[in-house]
């Protein structure tokens, strides 16, 4: 039984996965073959031609994420900190409000904050990307950086300020240092969430703004699934590293704060 279960999961997890490897060196594959007729590296070449786009939709993904990044970071860290070291009223309240983004499905809400940015000139800006990537971001940004500041060992702290250092001095030559995994942690799951987000690019970015979910479903919708396929396979390669990168970093004492 143990053997067929084991099996029947490795068929779940891998066989979307290797299905999608075999649409992305097909060059031909027609009903009703098992199997690709034809392999190699055509539908490559064809989508990082310089007018393909593929280019553009990569640089346009990076550069939102990190922006996105770096915004959810600047608004997170102090929220954190205070969420992890004041005895804020309400705090349970608070942090639940964190969470309200993923509460509700996306759609409605990017369609209004469409409408909204839409009366602001936000559409079809990177700026306006970035800002409803930040959204979602701050979810993981905010409850992993006050489970990180959460964590430090308020000792250290303590013998850095009873040598002579000063608040400023004592985070970020005590605190932050001890904090960093933790939001490295949360700066890759910012970063991952951003890069795959395709709902909010799609109502607020398009057609100015082309990322590369984007650049997959209108390949998908075309029918070119090889294309498709290809862009889903760059789309994986950051997600597969980055979460390497976070179980290193992501420790055990960071993981038993989060939600305290």
């Amino acid at each position: 039984m143990l053997p067929l279960l084991l099996g029947l999961t490795a068929f779940v997890v891998f066989g979307p996965l290797i299905n999608l490897a075999m649409w992305a060196f097909t060059e031909q594959w027609f009903f009703p073959n098992r199997f690709p007729s034809q392999w190699g590296f055509a539908f490559w070449e064809r989508v990082f031609r310089p007018r393909a786009g593929a280019w553009e939709a990569l640089y346009h993904s990076v550069t939102v994420a990190l922006a996105a990044v770096a915004l959810s970071l600047a608004l997170a860290i102090p929220a954190a900190y205070a969420l992890a070291r004041l005895a804020l009223p309400l705090r349970s309240l608070i942090m639940l409000v964190f969470l309200l983004p993923q509460a509700f499905p996306n759609l409605p809400i990017f369609v209004n904050i469409a409408a909204m940015f839409y009366g602001l000139g936000l559409n079809g800006t990177l700026f306006g990307v970035v800002l409803v990537h930040s959204l979602p971001g701050l979810v993981y940004a905010v409850w992993i950086a006050t489970a990180a500041f959460s964590a430090v060992d308020r000792s250290l702290e303590e013998a850095a300020r009873n040598l002579g250092a000063g608040p400023l001095r004592t985070f970020l030559g005590v605190t932050l240092p001890q904090a960093l995994p933790g939001l490295i942690a949360a700066s890759i799951f910012v970063f991952l969430d951003s890069i795959d987000e395709f709902t909010g690019t799609y109502f607020v970015g398009t057609p100015d703004i082309t990322t590369l979910p984007i650049l997959m479903f209108n390949a998908s919708m075309g029918g070119n699934y090889q294309i498709a396929a290809i862009t889903a396979l760059i789309l994986l390669v950051p997600s597969v590293g980055f979460m390497l990168i976070i179980e290193r970093f992501l420790k055990a004492d960071v993981l038993a704060r989060i939600g305290r």
